[in-house]
């Protein structure tokens, strides 16, 4: 398991606010499905990654493409090798798709999700399966438009906008488990 970093969380003042509703981009998500054998009966819908993604884009406008493959902890762990040279499987990686500047795509960027992982992750922190796949959705979404969790103060602004969207999806907070925050940095 790649290392992660832990500090002690308290309340933060103003985290409790709803965000603006999103303005409903236009989503086409490709879905796929690596796992075997497939395991549809546990992961969410189709429905359920479309809610929250656009959640997670916040009123971004105009056409969105995004890929999310869900995987075993053995590809997990081949590209947590590969792109960040960590050893073991890691949640969810993120992969923002930067085109030209001449040339307007609507491509976000890819999420790779260990469904593996994600169950055993709610589980061991007391969370249903659902709330942990939101967040960890919300979570890639938010690194693929640009935010990161790489100093405390990118980590606190992160968080705090993460808690906002899952409040608006009617999840609790994500990070108020056990009192600490733990981090798995993406690509």
């Amino acid at each position: 398991m790649p290392q992660r970093r832990r500090r002690k969380r308290g309340r933060v003042g103003g985290v409790n606010a709803e965000p603006d509703p999103p303005q409903n981009p236009h989503l086409e998500l490709d879905l796929q499905i690596a796992l075997q054998p497939p395991q549809e009966a546990a992961l969410p819908t189709q429905a359920d990654l479309e809610q929250w993604v656009k959640a997670a884009l916040e009123g971004k406008m105009g056409e969105v493409a995004l890929t999310i493959r869900l995987v075993e902890k053995d590809e997990s762990a081949s590209l947590n090798q590969q792109y960040r040279a960590k050893r073991g499987p890691t949640n969810v990686l993120s992969f923002p798709f930067e085109p030209p500047a001449d040339v307007p795509l609507p491509l976000l960027g890819d999420l790779v999700i260990c469904a593996p992982l994600v169950a055993q992750e709610a589980l061991a922190q007391g969370k249903t399966a659902r709330a942990h796949w939101a967040h960890l959705v919300v979570h890639g979404v938010l690194h693929l438009r640009g935010y990161d969790h790489l100093d405390d103060l990118a980590a606190d602004e992160m968080e705090d906008l993460e808690r906002k969207i899952m409040a608006y999806l009617g999840f609790d907070d994500p990070y108020m488990n056990d009192g600490t925050v733990e981090y798995d940095d993406n690509v």
